[in-house]
């Protein structure tokens, strides 16, 4: 008996610690589920999650931020993504991680033109934002991430086009005659501020999504970098570089939105109008007589929902220890008054390898971009409020058809006397704000490629002192046709078409050795000597010409040329 017992104890004892030991192996093992956000709530796509001192073992988050991974118990997470702050987290069944904005180079090292600075050094008003702190949605310009952003720079838009640029004031205007705009930088290339067709300004040349960073030199301290060219402010743009981790990352972002006009002006509609005249000058004045049978709201003639959509695709990497970032972007602007859109393919490419120990390092940067504009006849606007809302978008007498395309106009005697041509526009009156929309195809294209090549070189041995170069170059053409049927009412030559076309380039070389030394916290040696040497070149033609119907005379044709003269 007692044997029995102690055959069952053995047994159990088998099955118990067998038992305590599966458990234990399972314990081991831990699978973790989070989520990755930024400081604002934004979900963080693509961050690394890695086990760490076991780099094989990670994953990248997905389109929400989240992740899922499985990790021995007790061992610790490292999260990284390019311009956060690498975070650790011990590993648990949940966890919630957010990354701070890697501000250390903002808040203490600022570019200012030639080299870097500490921010408590600098004597002049500097303000340095990075993209996170920028305005979100769909941005189509640069100016636009700055506005409401950086104390003393006001940001207008002019107009509100599609695409469309802004005026930028830094500390407001100096000057009644001259310009008040600042020089833009661009990876240290001083940019020529006059733009060509379809190029509102410099910033329209990048794309939003690959800029790093903005710093702003607001007072007149700067033109001890740029010269007088600065004393306006200098608006300078870094823009992303490659990563140095090996793992190759592929990154999307994109937003759709739709745009509306937010308040419209309360006009009378036709038959209030009628009524109006009616009471005014009687039902069988002459002014009644002209009234029509129609009640039409011009201004829903006019505007409309713009659907817009901004996409970009971005992959970074390191290959054979190259770091490397590339992207592309496409932006389709739509315009709230019909006919007008603007249209931006993008693409950037970006080295920036390190050799001799991290003495030489070299940044190559190359952008391009090409856009397309549609411009609508802003004089419209006005139309639509003012047109008379009894008469109706179009009228089928076959005079109209022929003259006007079958739009409804206020009407002369033909003062050519041609029947071919059987109705003359009143000068006088409103013209038709659809027919102004369909009969005017006013567009530009603009292409632009930028580019730069900058190297650092620390000597060894000697790394207080070191040299940096940079050759950079712009290159832009913009080319505007605008053609307007005979048969519309917004051009007295009955009928024009108009070409613009400007190239034009902007090359730069600059150099300086530099030698800094910090020999205590409040004692620092600092000197630099360098050279500078920039071209710009600008030509284009222009040429129009327009018609009257029945007659054999030669267009007026005018043609300009001019070549604005070289500066070095």
């Amino acid at each position: 008996m007692n044997e029995v017992k102690l055959g069952a104890f053995r047994r159990f004892l088998t099955l118990f610690l067998g038992l305590i030991l599966s458990v234990g192996v399972y314990a081991q093992n831990i699978t973790v589920k989070g989520h990755v956000k930024d400081t604002a709530g934004f979900e963080v796509i693509g961050a690394n999650v890695v086990e760490k001192g076991n780099p094989t073992n990670g994953v990248v988050t997905d389109l929400d931020g989240n992740f899922v991974l499985t990790v021995p118990a007790g061992a610790t997470l490292s999260i990284s993504f390019i311009g956060y702050v690498t975070q650790e987290v011990s590993a648990a069944p949940e966890v919630v991680v957010t990354l701070q904005d890697d501000s250390q180079m903002l808040e203490q090292v600022i570019v200012i033109g030639y080299g870097t600075a500490k921010k408590n050094d600098l004597t002049g008003s500097v303000t340095a934002i990075k993209p996170d702190e920028m305005n979100r949605g769909l941005v189509t310009n640069a100016q636009d991430m700055m506005a409401g952003k950086i104390a003393g720079v006001n940001v207008t838009s002019d107009g509100g086009t599609p695409g469309g640029g802004s005026t930028i004031r830094i500390r407001g205007g100096a000057s009644l005659s001259a310009s008040n705009d600042p020089l833009i930088v661009i990876d240290g290339l001083a940019m020529d501020n006059n733009g060509v067709q379809g190029l509102s300004n410099p910033l329209a040349m990048v794309n939003p999504n690959d800029i790093e960073s903005f710093t702003v030199l607001k007072d007149a301290s700067a033109t001890a970098i740029y010269g007088s060219r600065a004393s306006n402010g200098v608006i300078i743009i870094t823009t992303k570089k490659g990563s140095k981790s090996g793992k190759i990352r592929l990154a999307y972002n994109g937003n759709v939105s739709a745009s509306t006009i937010k308040n419209r002006l309360e006009v009378m509609d036709g038959n209030e109008y009628r009524s109006f005249i009616n009471n005014l000058y009687g039902e069988g004045s002459d002014q009644a007589s002209h009234l029509g049978s129609a009640n039409t709201d011009w201004q829903d003639q006019i505007y409309r929902t713009a659907i817009s959509t901004d996409h970009n695709l971005t992959a970074t990497g390191n290959i054979a220890g190259m770091p490397f970032r590339a992207s592309v972007g496409y932006t389709n602007q739509k315009g709230i008054i019909k006919t007008s859109d603007f249209e931006r393919y993008t693409a950037s490419v970006n080295f920036s390898p390190s050799f001799m120990e991290d003495h030489l390092n070299f940044n190559v940067n190359a952008k391009g971009m090409v856009a397309k504009n549609r411009y609508a006849d802003g004089g419209v606007v006005g139309s639509a409020l003012t047109y008379d809302p009894t008469q109706p978008i179009y009228n089928n007498d076959p005079s109209y058809v022929t003259s006007f395309g079958g739009f409804q106009q206020w009407t002369s005697t033909n003062a050519f006397g041609d029947p071919t041509w059987p109705l003359a526009f009143n000068s006088l009156a409103q013209a038709n704000p659809v027919a102004t929309l369909e009969f005017q195809n006013n567009r530009a294209t603009s292409k632009s490629l930028i580019g730069n090549i900058e190297l650092d070189y620390k000597f060894h041995g000697f790394e207080d002192l070191r040299f940096h170069a940079n050759g950079g170059m712009d290159l832009s053409t913009g080319k505007q046709n605008n053609d307007i049927d005979p048969r519309s009412a917004s051009n007295n030559y009955y009928g024009y078409t108009g070409v613009d076309k400007t190239d034009k380039y902007n090359l730069l070389f600059s150099s300086y050795l530099q030698y800094a030394k910090e020999f205590t916290e409040n004692h620092n040696f600092d000197i630099m000597a360098g050279y500078e040497w920039q071209h710009f070149h600008r030509e284009g033609t222009n040429q129009g010409w327009g018609w009257i119907p029945g007659t054999n005379s030669d267009p007026a044709l005018q043609n300009t040329k001019y070549n604005e003269v070289n500066r070095e």
